[in-house]
């Protein structure tokens, strides 16, 4: 059977409506499309703990800054249905932006103190934007559960503390990052890579790797880490750094000595193309 695709709000609500009634639960990937296989492991983890999966397919113009890439952004709803169907996936949501934000809309989710390290300080509005369209998305498809990838893990930190504060009634569930065979995080960015930039962003994982051998090899001095990363980084003369910075895996505030659980995260533009990473020690 095919996945079915719904386009409208009531339409979602209204399938897991009769799951719901049958007793079933439900598990809830949101995405923005261009789906890879970091995104098809949410999907299986969805399977595997609920009865029935649904994955919205959203590209959100709120979490997008005015010099950033939403008209570029990669979209392929053909190959991202048929990802889909292939994990057992129940139902695709994709909706337009006018289904999401209606004319007169106007209400925001606002957070302070985790928003404002990382990727909050260059991407300012960023995640007003992401938590805003996940709140509005957790209402409509009223999930038991909700999948996120740890490559994101601001964005994990973030929602798993709105939906504490809020008092949503889902449990969020973080799954590792998903690396290409040389190590490079997966993601639907490393598309605008050129061969040459492809290459060069490899600086990023071997960054990453250096970082953690340091820690498991007894560095306590976050200074330290940083900056033996942000000097492998800057050997590569196509990498420009957005940010190398050692944080509290809860708080997302910066740490100088290494703690549990901690969030070592980078941001580095290779050419135009912003790339992220990180590792976690708990």
């Amino acid at each position: 059977m095919s996945v079915k695709i719904e386009t409208t709000v009531n339409g979602v609500r209204s399938q897991v409506k009769e799951w719901k009634k049958q007793g079933l639960s439900v598990g809830f990937v949101p995405t923005m499309g261009y789906l890879h296989e970091g995104h098809g492991s949410l999907i299986k983890a969805a399977k595997a703990g609920n009865d029935k999966v649904v994955v919205s397919i959203f590209v959100n113009p709120m979490q997008f800054g005015p010099t950033e890439d939403l008209a570029s952004y990669p979209r392929d709803l053909k190959k991202d249905s048929a990802l889909c169907e292939s994990l057992g996936a129940d139902l695709i949501f994709h909706p337009e932006p006018s289904e999401m934000y209606h004319d007169n809309f106007s209400s925001y989710v606002d957070m302070t103190g985790l928003t404002e390290e990382l990727c909050g300080l260059s991407r300012a509005g960023h995640f007003r934007g992401v938590c805003t369209v996940v709140n509005k998305l957790f209402n409509i498809v009223q999930p038991d559960r909700a999948y996120f990838g740890q490559k994101d893990a601001q964005q994990l930190a973030v929602i798993k503390h709105m939906v504490e504060d809020l008092n949503m009634n889902l449990e969020i569930i973080g799954c590792p990052i998903i690396r290409e065979e040389d190590g490079l995080a997966k993601s639907s960015r490393n598309t605008y890579l050129s061969a040459e930039e492809r290459k060069a962003a490899l600086v990023l994982s071997r960054s990453i790797n250096l970082g953690r051998k340091m820690v498991e090899d007894g560095e306590t001095n976050t200074a330290v880490i940083i900056k033996a990363m942000t000097e492998l980084i800057n050997e590569e003369p196509m990498a420009r750094i957005d940010y190398v910075k050692a944080v509290d895996g809860l708080t997302i505030s910066q740490i100088d000595k290494v703690q549990k659980p901690m969030l070592v995260a980078i941001a580095v533009y290779i050419g135009t193309t912003r790339l992220i990473d990180n590792f976690i020690w708990d």
